[in-house]
């Protein structure tokens, strides 16, 4: 078992990782932002050691870049990074999908699990309708972990858990800086769900890739208006 202090200092590496993420995810540390290991104690209160930890898994994310001499910086990923994401999220859903046909995925998606997805997609679609994007990343984040928690192994989860985290870091200055951002804000939650419950994995397949290609509609748009 290991000591508590062990625990303590593990716990507390993981809440200031959660922070920065929140930080990023909420705009307030923009893409090439640096800072230091010193400053992140500092404003947090805490030693160094947890915070070195928490940033250095973040770089190990792609969220952060590292430099020896100047501390870190916040990744600034490109248009092409963005459609890289996109189309690999798209493949490995497709995929997952492809393999669970009618009853083995009305098998999966159902009891309290597909209760607590149905909320949040209840949530993100309002969020999303509201252009309220702060709302928005959260619900929407929260819906997708559990969604494929629901359908593909943790593994799968994981990763596309990662993807989605970057391509909200991309997005969010962006959307944020754009008088119509709210427009492009995917609110196709709710119809994905009712696709699952009624286990029809081609409907749910076909929402899907009206997300994806959404996003990468958004993404020609981003890239004609910065040429």
């Amino acid at each position: 078992m290991p000591a508590s202090g062990a625990v303590t200092r593990s716990t507390l590496r993981q809440q200031i990782a959660d922070a920065l993420r929140d930080e990023v995810l909420a705009g307030r540390l923009l893409p090439g932002q640096e800072f230091t290991v010193k400053q992140i104690a500092e404003q947090y209160g805490v030693s160094a050691t947890p915070v070195r930890e928490a940033l250095v898994d973040l770089s190990a994310q792609d969220l952060l870049d590292s430099d020896q001499h100047r501390g870190f910086r916040v990744h600034q990923f490109s248009v092409d990074d963005f459609r890289g994401m996109v189309e690999a999220r798209a493949l490995v859903v497709d995929a997952v999908f492809r393999q669970l046909e009618g009853e083995r995925l009305a098998a999966r998606a159902h009891g309290p699990a597909l209760v607590s997805v149905r909320r949040r997609a209840e949530e993100a679609a309002r969020a999303a309708r509201g252009g309220d994007l702060n709302i928005l990343i959260g619900y929407d984040l929260r819906f997708w972990r559990e969604l494929c928690a629901l359908v593909a192994n943790r593994y799968v989860a994981e990763f596309l858990h990662r993807l989605r985290v970057q391509t909200w870091v991309f997005s969010v200055p962006f959307l944020r800086a754009d008088a119509e951002g709210g427009k492009w804000l995917w609110s196709g939650h709710e119809r994905l769900v009712t696709a699952l419950t009624l286990g029809d994995a081609v409907a749910a397949r076909a929402v899907i890739a009206e997300y994806d290609d959404h996003s990468l509609k958004w993404a020609e748009r981003l890239e004609r208006s910065h040429r």
